[in-house]
């Protein structure tokens, strides 16, 4: 066998699962079909619990400088560093859980990030391989590459698919893909529109949604939801559909290139078969919308690793089992509210009324908190077989300063982490790091027990007595090796 783990895909998702499979003592193989790096802007951000997986990586310092510079862009281009439910910026992140917050960094910035950690672990990325051929049997899986000195085959006892929307692996692999089809089409453009000042000003037409700067020209075309995607964008087509959304022929010139993309939303029924699992885009696609994507993918990606190394080692598949079980639910309320957010970016009078009623309930608080929640993931909890645990359990863990250090400190390696006042580990071996110290700054809190994706698995609240039988039966059913 090559490897134990081959990832295809060496976006962010791929990147992040490597590094995270790195931690837990598995050396992948990344494969990328691209021959180098790609620069293309995409995704402008990642969300509060993706910015929290890296801050425990000690990649904090980073996003912070990159998010400093994103903030002052987003004001710049929309007037306001507020967020936005299908383009009402009124959300107050901030509402959402007070002193937790995403970062905002571009893609192309992310995976410069994140290749680096990858590259301090030890770990290259093989661009220029693209796989052709995929083939399971009890023991490995066999992946076929066309590489820029041949055709080359390796196997591995497991396969991650982080290869996008367009997945390779999902398709060879045979997963369904069931969802719902595209109401728009949008395409975004570095270029100069000529006759500018002849386009109406930025905002909702009978054909869709109209955005203009210098430099850059954008459409939200209703008109045309099935568009052709297999070519790149070009300058005709930008001005064909500015001119179906608003009525005005226009020349687009010095184009700099851009992007295309749908709403359609669709999701894989089940993110594992046999020893092929899918993760990021690859078993989820929906509109960018509320900026969710790369968090949806980067926590799929730290709830895999972990277990995927674990089931190297001789783990339970149940243990595997629990990505699908954890991650689908999230996934599907992801499509669920972007298809919501679609559906009020449609143009007509009745649904400009239904938007100027949303706009004014997000004037409220409550409402404004549960938007921010909904498209950060805070409030999600995974299913939690105890239900007598305490309610933090199988939630993702605040940030906590433990001993006067912050908890992404005691997390760089990757490690499950126990915090108890009384800490030292005895009878759990070495299957996590305890930590001696009081969780003061969380009322909630006395001691947890904190995966290494970041999601409570066990605690106890302040007062009370800690259940430590519940404590070996959660390190028993997480850490089984």
């Amino acid at each position: 066998m090559d490897t134990d783990v081959g990832i295809a895909g060496a976006g962010p998702v791929g990147l992040l699962l490597a590094a995270e499979l790195c931690l837990a003592g598995v050396r992948p193989i990344v494969l990328e079909r691209l021959p180098a790096p790609s620069e293309q802007p995409k995704a402008r951000g990642i969300g509060v619990l993706a910015a929290e997986a890296l801050r425990r990586r000690g990649l904090g310092p980073a996003l912070d400088h990159e998010h400093d510079k994103g903030l002052a862009a987003l004001a710049r281009e929309h007037g306001t560093t507020r967020t936005h439910f299908a383009w009402i910026h009124k959300i107050d992140p901030d509402t959402a859980d007070p002193g937790r917050h995403g970062a905002l960094i571009g893609q192309p910035a992310l995976e410069r990030l994140l290749r680096g950690h990858l590259a301090e672990l030890g770990v290259e990325v093989h661009f220029g391989h693209t796989v052709t051929g995929w083939a399971e049997d009890p023991d490995s899986v066999t992946l076929t590459l066309d590489t820029p000195t041949g055709t080359r085959r390796i196997t591995a006892g497991h396969v991650a698919g982080c290869d996008g929307g367009h997945s390779t692996i999902r398709k060879l692999a045979g997963f369904g893909f069931p969802g719902t089809a595209p109401l728009m089409t949008v395409r975004y453009a570095q270029a100069r529109v000529r006759e500018r000042d002849q386009l109406p000003p930025p905002g909702r037409l009978p054909g869709g949604t109209l955005f203009h700067e210098e430099g850059v020209v954008a459409t939200f075309d209703f008109t045309d939801p099935t568009a052709d995607r297999s070519g790149a964008l070009s300058a005709d087509e930008v001005r064909e559909s500015v001119r179906r959304v608003t009525g005005v022929d226009v020349v687009v010139e010095d184009f700099q290139g851009g992007l295309r993309f749908t709403d359609q939303a669709r999701q894989v029924d089940a993110y594992r078969r046999g020893r092929t699992v899918l993760a990021g885009d690859a078993a989820h696609v929906h509109s960018p919308n509320g900026g969710q994507g790369l968090n949806l993918g980067l926590t799929d990606a730290v709830n895999l690793g972990w277990k995927l190394a674990a089931t190297v080692r001789g783990a339970d598949d149940a243990l595997l089992d629990s990505y699908t079980a954890e991650r689908h639910p999230v996934g599907a309320a992801v499509l669920h509210n972007t298809r919501a957010q679609s559906a009020l970016l449609a143009p007509g009078a009745h649904v400009d009324a239904l938007r100027d009623i949303m706009g004014d309930l997000m004037d409220l608080p409550e409402v404004n908190r549960y938007l921010a929640r909904l498209l950060s993931g805070v409030g999600h909890r995974y299913p939690v077989p105890d239900s007598g645990a305490h309610p933090l359990v199988g939630t993702h863990c605040p940030p906590l300063t433990v001993g006067g250090a912050p908890l992404e400190q005691l997390t760089t390696d990757g490690r499950p982490l126990l915090i108890h006042p009384a800490a030292d580990g005895s009878g759990l071996g070495d299957r996590v790091k305890a930590v001696r110290a009081a969780v003061a700054d969380d009322e909630r809190l006395s001691s947890v027990l904190v995966r290494p994706d970041g999601v409570i698995a066990w605690a106890a609240a302040p007062g009370a007595v800690p259940d430590h039988e519940a404590l070996r039966t959660a390190v028993d059913h997480w850490f089984p090796v």
